[in-house]
């Protein structure tokens, strides 16, 4: 894997699902819908969509995970999920804190309706440190990356400017079909 490079394996920024940081969450998921529903080409689908300024620069990620997340509001009450997952949390622990917290207390159309019309830019967080990748790394930096950091995808940069998205579907696939030739 040391030969491949995650120019290699990246999805350009160009071929990625990109919407503006003014856009709904309701316009951000249906892009996502659409994309998942049209898929049937040599890609995968995507699971998230790159959020862009006014610039067209890309200042985060919306994930499916952080659609549903920010259907409950009290999560933030939490603090940063991101730092305590993967963390082996029990599942006694998990329920207590949806009672405490009471969360999925309401209706889900109920939650549905009033985030609908909340601007993508108010929920996406700025990508963390580990969550960046050079072109120019290597497969096995990229693997390590994802793993320690429990990533779906990274975004690619080449200097300043990030070019694309490596994503876990597209390294997984690459993986499988080495170990597929490694056993014929």
């Amino acid at each position: 894997m040391e030969r491949i490079k995650v120019k290699d394996l990246m999805v350009p920024l160009e071929e990625y699902l990109t919407i503006s940081e003014d856009a709904s969450l309701f316009e951000a998921v249906l892009m996502l819908k659409s994309a998942m529903q049209e898929s049937g080409g040599t890609r995968p689908a995507h699971r998230a969509i790159l959020i862009l300024d006014q610039n067209g620069r890309v200042i985060g990620k919306l994930s499916q995970l952080d659609v549903l997340r920010c259907l409950e509001p009290k999560y933030a009450e939490i603090g940063d999920l991101k730092k305590v997952s993967g963390h082996g949390l029990s599942a006694e622990f998990l329920r207590s804190m949806i009672e405490k917290y009471e969360l999925w207390a309401s209706a889900l159309d109920d939650l549905c309706r009033k985030v609908a019309d909340v601007k993508v830019k108010t929920i996406v967080a700025s990508p963390l440190e580990g969550e960046f990748i050079d072109a120019e790394a290597t497969l096995n930096r990229a693997v390590h990356q994802m793993v320690m950091g429990h990533h779906q995808s990274l975004l690619v940069t080449s200097g300043d400017t990030i070019i694309g998205v490596l994503r876990l579907i597209d390294v997984f696939q690459e993986i499988g079909e080495r170990m597929q030739a490694c056993k014929v």
